[in-house]
């Protein structure tokens, strides 16, 4: 555990040095939050304001069971699109930089309308894996939690480095697919492993939020502090925003500097080939 988060450390150090030099492109991922949440948004209100459209259960009839699971893959599918087109954007401007370019935002957004067709046909790939894992899930409280949870973890794997491909390669989304898991195994064998954990260093740096968070609560409804225990509520919900979007950055910088390194290029003087050589060992 100390040995993955101190590897993770150094990849973040490394992606940090390239968000440092274009702090605008937390820009991206902060647009992408905005507009999953409108999404959300959209599709909760008609789901709770009616009485056709609730999830889906064991006794229910073949056609309200379809129109729920019709309901969830058109959620799931603007959400993969808006995550997509939004990365595609950060991980563009991530390789110009890499590559010694001067990236802008309207750059970015310029080579993500360039690739909306690849960018629509990988949600709809996205959205048709996620319906499946959730229909899984859902067949079987506890074997289907493990099924689910495996084949979510070998899609994150095998999918690691379609965004990539999309931005260099303009591939169409399964032969993308299909060029991330070549990578992998031609890099670092059939079976790669993660080194690293951003989610587990990430999930450290917002303990300071829960701690403020819940004293907050505590002056709010114990301590007669109500004016106090809001304003250190607040802090806590803007510096757990504020990490989710330099987590977001940081990870879609580190997934354009693997993808340069299986194609032989460097990711800069901040990404050494050991670093990234090392990033997935073999099992």
């Amino acid at each position: 555990m100390l040995a993955k988060i101190s590897y993770t450390w150094q990849l973040m150090g490394a992606s940090w040095g390239v968000l440092k030099r274009d702090p605008r492109l937390l820009i991206f991922p902060a647009m992408s939050g905005l507009c999953c949440l409108l999404v959300l948004i959209s599709f909760a209100v008609p789901v709770f304001s009616s009485d056709l459209l609730e999830p889906s259960r064991s006794g229910d009839s073949p056609q309200q069971q379809t129109m729920w699971y019709v309901l969830l893959f058109l959620f799931y599918f603007a959400n993969y699109f808006v995550i997509t087109f939004f990365n595609t954007a950060i991980i563009a401007c991530a390789i110009s930089r890499m590559a010694g370019g001067e990236p802008s935002i309207a750059g970015g957004f310029s080579e993500a309308f360039k690739r909306i067709h690849l960018i629509f046909g990988w949600a709809l790939v996205s959205a048709t894996v996620g319906l499946i894992v959730r229909i899984i899930e859902e067949r079987s409280e506890l074997i289907g939690k493990i099924v689910a949870g495996l084949l979510g973890a070998a899609w994150t794997m095998l999918s690691f480095l379609v965004v990539p491909i999309l931005v260099v390669e303009e591939k169409g989304p399964l032969a993308a697919l299909k060029e991330s898991a070549s990578l992998f195994r031609r890099t670092w064998g059939e079976q790669p492993v993660g080194n690293f954990s951003f989610g587990l260093i990430f999930f450290l740096l917002a303990i300071p939020a829960y701690v403020l968070g819940g004293l907050g609560f505590y002056l709010m409804f114990a301590g007669g502090a109500t004016a106090l225990g809001l304003g250190l509520i607040s802090l806590a919900i803007v510096y757990i925003i504020l990490l989710a979007l330099i987590q977001s950055a940081l990870q879609s910088i580190f997934q354009a500097a693997v993808y340069m390194y299986t194609q032989g290029v460097s990711g800069g003087p901040g990404f050494p080939v050991t670093l990234l050589r090392d990033a997935m060992a073999q099992k």
